[in-house]
């Protein structure tokens, strides 16, 4: 009984003990409250605290940066363009007892975020032109499209006086004071995606497309004025080096026949009596064939050879 009557004690300081503790790391801050009043200051080092059990509660807010992320949402520019912009933005809890008595918890906190930064970005939206919106600077767009310089004039989207990176600066700037009520302080918000609603994107992309056609209709015409040049480069040389090999094969057909000629008239002239005979057998093969019929008289020279004619000795 003795042990028993020791015991109980122990346990119930020791339930008092672990209800009593409450450990804070280095990314939380407490709030402690007494019958859901916060009471004495925020507790914001990391380590070991007791609080009055039962009584006492100790409420945990995050430290560390926090995200917001927007629903994407249809905004009309200054320009009367329609796009889907979807924001988000990162922000902290600076002053946890603030923000306790005000949002109470993460959820409504969120909620606040909501209202003013979705207000503040559809503001600024609204009072700039869609090239303001997408673009930060003038400077020449990057692209590996050759020729679109060419049509950039048909499609104009205006000169940026502000850019994206200043009206997001001029919506951290319109939203942060509106939060610090709440003990929230707004680090930055960003563009997460800006895009044309359907019914533009049609638009768009005809507008897109009739460029790119453009674009190869010029590239075509450049290459059929390029392809009759090298057609027509081809043809002058063609006919250069015909017109050169067939001078050419004239002056060695005229040496030739030059040369056949002179060997001819040698022939002829050592012996004229067997240079008419070959001459004469060989118009006899080319005129008398299988199928040939000759009618011819009897005192022709064309059958001179065939009537015993004589033909003088050769020279030996």
């Amino acid at each position: 009984m003795k042990s028993k009557a020791i015991l109980f004690p122990v346990v119930v300081l020791l339930i008092i003990l672990f209800t009593s503790a409450y450990v804070i790391d280095e990314t939380e801050q407490v709030v402690l409250t007494q019958f859901g009043r916060a009471i004495g200051e925020p507790k914001r080092d990391p380590g070991l605290y007791f609080k009055i059990p039962f009584i006492q509660q100790a409420n945990y807010f995050p430290k560390n940066l926090l995200e917001w992320d927007a629903d994407p949402g249809q905004i009309p520019t200054l320009d009367k363009t329609f796009i889907w912009v979807d924001t988000f933005a990162r922000w902290k809890i600076v002053d946890p007892l603030k923000f306790f008595q005000t949002v109470n918890n993460m959820p409504g906190a969120l909620t606040r975020l909501d209202d003013i930064i979705d207000s503040a970005v559809r503001n600024f939206v609204t009072s700039y032109p869609l090239i303001e919106t997408v673009r930060m600077t003038n400077r020449e767009l990057d692209t590996f499209e050759v020729g679109l310089d060419q049509v950039k004039d048909t499609s104009p989207l205006g000169e940026v006086t502000m850019g994206r990176s200043m009206i997001t600066k001029r919506i951290l700037e319109q939203a942060q004071p509106k939060l610090v009520p709440f003990g929230i302080e707004l680090v930055d918000v960003k563009f997460k995606l800006l895009n044309y609603v359907e019914e533009v994107q049609k638009s768009v992309f005809g507008r897109m497309i009739a460029e790119r056609r453009q674009i190869a209709e010029k590239f075509r015409s450049e290459g059929q004025g390029e392809a009759r040049k090298i057609e027509g480069e081809m043809e002058r040389d063609l006919k250069k080096i015909t017109s050169e090999a067939y001078m050419k094969a004239q002056e060695i057909k005229g040496k030739s026949d030059g040369e056949a000629t002179r060997i001819y008239a040698e022939a002829f002239g050592k012996d004229p009596e067997f240079y008419s005979f070959v001459q004469t057998l060989e118009t006899y093969r080319e005129t008398m064939g299988g199928d040939s019929s000759l009618i011819l008289s009897t005192e022709s020279d064309f059958l001179k050879f065939f009537k015993g004619y004589n033909m003088k000795e050769p020279v030996r």
